[in-house]
């Protein structure tokens, strides 16, 4: 072999060597959690992620407290977001003049990078005096028939940490969209212009229909950071360990249970408990990213591989 070959051999088993730490890194979390863990999963096994209850004193532990608030705030969280997320980029990437959809994908990507604490901060000295006094008394009049919006108005709850967590997660899937919108190849949107469609029709039969996998990959992706969000929602969510139909219930969700007892546990079960919940954490969290960016990949790999 030549010298230049001898060097590129060298440089690609250098480079192999910076993925390969990525992987040992995820592998070596996952069982430093497994193995923390221990004391609670030979006690509780299974049920540990069945059951509602969490005594510390009598050293009785379940997740599923902690793990019906995150799946609460993080559906009502999408449901609050994708509209707005979805349609904002569908301006950005169809409608708005260049200048301004460069200068509004600026600003969303600078709310993608504020800190999730001042986001809290916001929710303490604003949004919860609203969902108090203005909000969830509103709900409660004409939509009190429901059992999601009964009970007591204490301002934090499920409600407002789903509506800090839609907050946080819109520049996500506006960005990424935005990104898959912009992927589908302009002769698709040319061809449908010369059948006789109108724009919004383009817009609707072709370029969602083309990416949306790519949009599911966003949303799931804001999933994920839905999932794993901590400080915003310990901070306004009311940290209770209570399952409640209402939106107006204060409550726990694995994050936020790992930030607000993690210094708490004074027994080595208590410790081993809310590592076992920091595991599921990061298993579902884990799962979530990946299912996302296969979904994008799938859309943004090239023209070739139309979805139908």
């Amino acid at each position: 072999m030549s010298r230049q070959d001898t060097s590129d051999i060298v440089f690609r088993r250098i480079l192999a060597v910076f993925p390969i730490s990525i992987l040992i890194l995820v592998a070596g979390i996952f069982f430093q959690l497994v193995s923390s863990s221990q004391l609670s999963l030979h006690k509780f096994g299974i049920g540990f992620l069945f059951s509602r209850v969490w005594d510390p004193v009598a050293e009785q532990f379940g997740a599923l407290p902690f793990i019906f608030g995150t799946c609460v705030t993080s559906l009502v969280a999408l449901l609050l977001a994708v509209p707005i997320g979805v349609g904002a980029a569908i301006y950005l990437a169809e409608y708005a003049p260049p200048k301004v959809s460069k200068a509004i994908s600026i600003l969303v990507d600078l709310l993608a990078a504020i800190p999730s604490v001042i986001y809290g901060l916001w929710g303490i000295f604003v949004l919860v005096p609203c969902m108090r006094n203005n909000i969830q008394p509103f709900l409660g009049k004409y939509l009190g028939f429901l059992p999601f919006f009964q009970g007591p108005n204490y301002g934090v709850g499920f409600l407002a940490a789903s509506i800090i967590l839609a907050i946080i997660i819109v520049p996500f899937i506006i960005s990424v969209s935005r990104e898959v919108i912009l992927a589908v190849p302009s002769v698709y949107k040319e061809s449908a212009y010369a059948l006789g469609t109108t724009r919004w029709e383009a817009i609707f039969d072709i370029v969602l229909s083309y990416g949306r996998v790519g949009i599911l990959g966003a949303v799931i992706l804001a999933l994920g950071r839905a999932i794993g969000e901590t400080m915003a929602v310990t901070m306004i969510i009311g940290n209770n360990v209570v399952i409640s139909p209402s939106l107006f219930s204060p409550g726990y969700t694995l994050a936020s249970v790992l930030a607000n007892e993690f210094a708490e546990a004074a027994t080595n079960m208590y410790l081993s408990a809310l590592i076992e919940i920091g595991l599921v954490l990061f298993l579902v969290s884990i799962i979530v990213n990946i299912l996302a960016r296969v979904l994008i990949w799938s859309v943004t790999k090239g023209p070739g591989n139309v979805v139908k």
